[in-house]
């Protein structure tokens, strides 16, 4: 539904005909370009979101830390590829509101998922099993290449740059976390905004995701290469660089749906 109707409060409808369009290998710039003009415009908003995520972040970085659980850290940090999609749904909501011609406000983020909560709530079942079969691969993967006792923090962390078994972990675990990253990408890149956008099942978004990526697949991955680029940045900055890149990454993901999808009515039954 475009934003106009959204105004009016025009309500959608299950009978919607998702259709799938195809895009160019310029679109994912297109994207990064609409999602810093959002930024611009709702720049506190968008702002104070990320930094939600930056505390939420470095907190659970801290109680890691304070428990000892050092070998966690990595596979925690590229989990956050899994849930990534759920964390946007806040920027998606401020996009929105731009688009309806509205002065965006917290409430616009944090409430964004309310209204489609149980389709929204069953999307983010499918990306915790994606990120709970990462962090069992993961543990397998470290017992394979370091045995079963966890090493201390500088041993652990100078082992894997300088041994073969850390590289080897490296190599095998970035493998292994790229495949799923990707497939939760494919379910996903889509899904959650068309679910904020119209009355449907979480599988009903699912397939149409699948179809963009399918449809579109080269500049589908270029896209995906993008935001892990500019997540691990982000990381890399400590998380502060997140505060940033989170919102601009959200508000750039609503226009690649709104690029990709096109909902049409239905006449007469399915």
């Amino acid at each position: 539904m475009n934003a106009a109707a959204r105004s009016a409060g025009q309500p959608s409808t299950p009978n919607v005909k998702i259709i799938i369009n195809s895009i160019g290998m310029d679109r994912p710039k297109a994207w990064l370009l609409a999602g810093f003009e959002d930024f611009r415009q709702a720049a506190a908003v968008s702002l104070a979101y990320g930094m939600f995520w930056v505390g939420l972040s470095i907190a659970i970085t801290a109680g890691a830390i304070v428990l000892g659980l050092w070998h966690w850290l990595l596979p925690l940090v590229a989990g956050f590829m899994f849930l990534g999609p759920l964390v946007a749904v806040g920027s998606y909501g401020i996009s929105r509101a731009i688009e309806e011609g509205r002065a965006p406000h917290l409430g616009d983020a944090f409430s964004a998922w309310r209204p489609h909560a149980g389709q929204l709530a069953m999307m983010g079942v499918m990306m915790m099993i994606f990120f709970l079969a990462w962090i069992r691969l993961a543990t397998l993967l470290f017992a394979l290449f370091f045995g079963f006792e966890a090493p201390g923090a500088t041993e652990l962390y100078a082992s894997l740059l300088t041994t073969p078994d850390g590289l080897g972990l490296i190599a095998v675990g970035t493998a292994v976390g790229a495949v799923l990253a990707f497939g939760a990408f494919t379910i996903s890149v889509v899904a959650i905004p068309t679910l904020m956008d119209q009355d449907l099942t979480f599988m009903e978004g699912i397939e149409a995701s699948i179809r963009a990526v399918a449809r579109n697949f080269r500049p589908m991955l270029l896209w995906a290469l993008i935001l892990t680029a500019c997540v691990l940045v982000g990381v890399l900055t400590f998380y502060i660089g997140l505060a940033l890149i989170l919102p601009v990454l959200g508000h750039a993901s609503w226009h690649a749906y709104e690029d990709l999808v096109r909902c049409e009515q239905r006449d007469g039954n399915p």
